[in-house]
């Protein structure tokens, strides 16, 4: 595990963006609000762990049964698709979207319930069952590209070409709307967290990918419990798009080799996301797939049975529960952002 400490967290300076980059919402009661009409959007547990690292509590935010699509994911594209429906901009649309794993089952499960239609471009690499499951959602499935970024272009062209609306959890220069309101959507997550919490954690931990759900997160906890959480973001050493941005002070690519941490595998960050972490966060790591299998693994053991994505904030805790300031009395708040 290799870890950074936030130079932008405390310092006057700001890292460098395009202008027009908004910071992450946090109101809380629109996602809430909206999703509460949704029939299949229950409450998640807040489970408290026993046993898994050297400190008083571990509490996990167990997102293994969300909406009955097994993923904090449902919350943010399906939120989107609900909003448009209440203006009534949803009905007969198509919404087109790449996705690496959960979030292009949101859009399709949002299109599905809201009367529009769902295209998902998924990489090479993402397994047949996968893509089985969207269009058993009645997405129709679109195979482009090696990676996930790929994947994004052709969608986006696709988007021009047929005038489909494009529907990412992403954020790039001259596209932040969408994805600033998918990542309102997460906000659902937290503040049921918020009701579930009656003293605030003392350490969050946050999976990235492009960094939405990371961003989102971390907006929310500043907004409610202030400066004190330490927050850190955690990321496949394979893709580390946020803390190698966080390093250089401005927007990089990272290049490496496809990671089994596959919802997390995203060798570009989100714009949005980038923003608010280098405001929020305190500290940024990184996990080895070696490091993410075998600690991800044990949760098992735990009745937390996930994947290397979707254990990878409790992966960095298990790594080193003496980093980041942790002792023996802190409160430590994770996600299991999704089943095995």
């Amino acid at each position: 595990m290799q870890i950074l400490e936030n130079p932008f967290r405390s310092a006057a300076a700001t890292i460098e963006l395009p202008d027009g980059v908004p910071f992450p919402s946090a109101d809380m009661a629109a996602a809430r609000s909206l999703l509460a009409r949704c029939p299949e959007a229950g409450v998640t547990p807040l489970r408290q762990v026993e046993g898994l690292a050297r400190v008083s509590q571990v509490h996990v935010k167990d997102e293994r049964d969300r909406m009955g699509l097994g993923s904090f994911k449902a919350l943010g594209a399906a939120y989107v698709i609900a909003r448009d429906a209440a203006a009534g901009q949803a009905q007969g649309r198509t919404y087109v979207t790449a996705s690496a794993g959960n979030h292009g089952l949101s859009v399709a499960a949002g299109a599905k319930v809201f009367g529009a239609q769902a295209v998902i471009y998924i990489a090479n690499s993402v397994p047949g069952s996968f893509a089985e499951r969207l269009q058993n959602l009645g997405a129709e499935v679109r195979r482009k590209g090696e990676t996930y970024e790929e994947s994004m272009e052709a969608a986006a062209a696709a988007a021009e070409e047929h005038g489909w609306h494009l529907l990412s959890d992403s954020s790039w220069e001259g596209y932040t709307e969408p994805p600033f309101r998918v990542m309102e959507g997460y906000l659902a997550l937290m503040d049921e967290v918020f009701d579930q919490m009656s003293v605030p954690a003392t350490h969050v931990f946050l999976q990235a990918g492009v960094g939405g759900f990371a961003g989102a997160c971390a907006a929310a906890i500043r907004a409610v419990w202030g400066e004190d959480p330490i927050i850190v973001v955690v990321e496949p050493s394979a893709a580390p798009a946020l803390m190698g941005s966080i390093q250089a002070g401005r927007v990089v690519k990272a290049d490496g080799p496809v990671s089994n941490m596959g919802r997390l595998d995203c060798k570009e960050p989100s714009l949005i996301a980038l923003k608010g972490l280098a405001r929020d966060a305190d500290w940024f790591c990184t996990l080895t797939d070696a490091e993410a299998r075998k600690l991800t693994g044990a949760l098992s053991r735990f009745e937390l049975a996930t994947s290397p994505s979707g254990g990878a904030g409790l992966a960095a805790l298990m790594a080193d529960d003496r980093a980041f300031g942790l002792t023996q009395n802190a409160r430590v708040l994770c996600v299991l952002s999704e089943g095995a």
